[in-house]
């Protein structure tokens, strides 16, 4: 990782909520899933989080190189409509050599909907996805 990306710095990212990032679509085989209200599901949250910390990272990273997440600490208090912009803000906390902290916070345009901290690990994608293989060999899955 290029020694560019530093604690303090900032990143806003915007996303348009579809029906498609709802709770009935989490798991859509799970009936429990399938009568929950049609708002913008912790899950999709979570990932979006995620999103947005990838791309705050993206510049900053080295040819071959990916992060992967390894810790997320969040809560999502408010409930978001399809149709509305969640914009998500993140400060990096923290570089610690391969491993990155971020506080991160989201904001429907009507209300703050949540908020909580996440921690990515930088990784050679090529190296992980030989290991990955090695793992899925071993368990005949591969």
């Amino acid at each position: 990782m290029k020694p560019s990306f530093i604690p303090g710095s900032t990143f806003e990212f915007s996303y348009l909520v579809p029906e498609q990032k709802t709770v009935p679509h989490v798991y859509p085989e799970s009936p429990l899933f399938q009568i929950m209200p049609p708002v913008f599901a912790t899950a999709y949250l979570v990932g979006l989080f995620e999103w947005a910390c990838m791309e705050a990272m993206q510049p900053h990273l080295e040819p071959g190189e990916q992060s992967v997440g390894v810790d997320i600490r969040i809560s999502h208090t408010a409930a978001t409509p399809p149709g509305l912009t969640v914009k998500v803000q993140v400060v990096v906390e923290a570089v610690e050599g391969r491993k990155l902290s971020f506080r991160v916070s989201a904001h429907d345009g009507v209300e703050a909907i949540g908020e909580g901290t996440h921690q990515r690990f930088v990784i050679q994608s090529a190296r992980f996805l030989e290991k990955v293989a090695q793992k899925a060999a071993a368990h005949g899955k591969g």
